[in-house]
């Protein structure tokens, strides 16, 4: 028997919901558009939510997709509607200006901008690939960089280990050279001129679902799903031409 109680209990996680989830949540087929709801939209994964398993699970996927990421987005928008002239900027622009933004903006577009393009990023880095390895030019200057990939993977698993709290670890392209670093909160490579070729993301919700605390684990398991031949062709459009050095933060 339906109560009074558990009526506005339903309608209130009904409504929370639907406040929460974005319109183009409903379809995988979803691009990055501009609408009259926003200008930022939640970019569809371009796969199922369980196409990582066993090294990421489907509900992970599906919570950080559907929940994390658009709640991100739905905030950048409402930041975004605050700065005249923001609106026709790409985020890969407005974060690189991130300190020309007027003050009572700039920690939210800072915050929420930043966990869109990182995560926007991060999906389309994704892909099963169980004991993958570089390929193309990205691999020879890793190599070079590094001396050989095993190197790579072990400072880069360490400096995602060295994050204290939530962030994220990365492979940057700085000055045509490869640097590893990390960055806090949903703070983007882009605020200070890097630009970013592959990110994990190290916040507790990417993996602790399935690995609990367990952070390692979870970077050992990133290991088998990065899309190697994405990386490789971010890296040739990046060589080909260099952004533009950002603004300080």
């Amino acid at each position: 028997m339906i109560t009074r109680r558990s009526a506005l209990r339903s309608l209130a996680l009904t409504t929370g919901a639907l406040a929460f989830t974005s319109p183009l949540l409903r379809s995988q087929d979803a691009a990055v558009t501009k609408d009259a709801e926003g200008v930022f939209k939640l970019p569809a994964l371009g796969y199922d939510y369980d196409a990582l398993e066993p090294f990421i699970d489907a509900e992970t996927m599906k919570l950080h997709h559907d929940k994390h990421h658009a709640a991100y987005v739905s905030r950048l928008n409402q930041a975004v509607a605050t700065v005249p002239g923001l609106e026709t900027k790409t985020i890969e622009e407005i974060l690189a200006a991130i300190g020309s933004i007027p003050e009572n903006a700039r920690q939210d577009i800072r915050n929420h901008g930043g966990g869109h393009a990182n995560h926007a990023l991060f999906w389309q880095t994704l892909k099963k690939s169980e004991g993958g390895v570089p390929v193309g030019e990205v691999a020879a200057a890793l190599n070079l960089k590094f001396q050989t990939f095993a190197i790579f993977q072990e400072q880069f698993n360490q400096v995602a280990m060295s994050v204290f709290g939530s962030g994220w670890a990365w492979l940057v392209l700085r000055e045509g050279s490869l640097i590893i670093e990390k960055t806090s909160n949903q703070d983007s490579p882009l605020m200070t001129g890097g630009f970013p070729l592959l990110g994990v993301d190290v916040w507790e919700h990417a993996y602790y679902l399935k690995h609990q605390n367990r952070r390692a684990e979870y970077l050992a398991a990133f290991q088998n799903v990065i899309n190697w031949e994405f990386v490789s062709e971010r890296y040739q459009q990046a060589m080909a031409k260099p952004p533009a050095p950002a603004n300080p933060a």
